[in-house]
């Protein structure tokens, strides 16, 4: 599967790929405060780091050695917590609160150092990678969200029974659907049925 395409379970048991388009829309898929809180994966640091070896900064490189301590751990959860207030209010036309931005300005100093690999000539991240430097590198995805060339793109899918984000990536940007293999799908069979009902 690609880095950065998550495979999500429905409350029916369906299974279907989810690709939120942007890191810092990733990590909100581990968890998160209050009704978030039962789909928590990041129970302790070395989940966390396994996730994030699977996450789209490895479409830039490899994440072989990530190294995340408990109170990294701690701080990424603050920031997803953060990214649970602002990523609604960005996909609702808001605008997210003076402190939930200086918190993502806060947390943007170290980020994962890409470098030559000698032996591959290939693209690789310095060693080992941090839970800071995850910290920063979600960070500065989630500033480029509020701020940027990528504002205004986050999404809220249009089923009335997800409430699933995403970077709009679609060149007319008017993306509707979480994913097309499961919300699109029923739309599309929804509308089937009234056409053919009316018919």
């Amino acid at each position: 599967m690609t880095p950065g395409t998550r495979v999500l379970v429905s409350a029916q048991g369906e299974r279907y790929r989810f690709d939120p388009g942007s890191l810092s829309l990733e990590l909100m898929l581990t968890g998160g405060p209050g009704p978030y809180e039962r789909y928590e994966i990041a129970h302790t640091p070395s989940d966390l780091a396994e996730w994030f070896t699977g996450s789209r900064l490895a479409l830039t490189a490899p994440l072989t050695d990530v190294r995340i301590k408990s109170a990294e751990l701690a701080a990424l959860k603050e920031l997803r917590a953060t990214l649970h207030r602002v990523a609604p209010a960005l996909a609702r036309g808001g605008t997210p609160s003076d402190e939930d931005l200086a918190l993502l300005n806060g947390a943007t100093e170290a980020t994962p150092r890409p470098l030559v690999d000698p032996k591959t000539r290939r693209l690789a991240w310095a060693p080992p990678v941090t839970g800071d430097q995850l910290l920063g590198a979600v960070a500065r995805d989630a500033i480029g969200l509020v701020a940027g060339e990528r504002s205004g793109r986050v999404r809220e899918c249009s089923a009335d029974d997800c409430s699933l984000l995403f970077f709009d990536t679609s060149r007319s940007g008017n993306r509707r659907w979480c994913s097309m293999e499961r919300c699109g799908n029923r739309a599309k069979i929804r509308a089937y049925r009234a056409r053919t009902e009316t018919a």
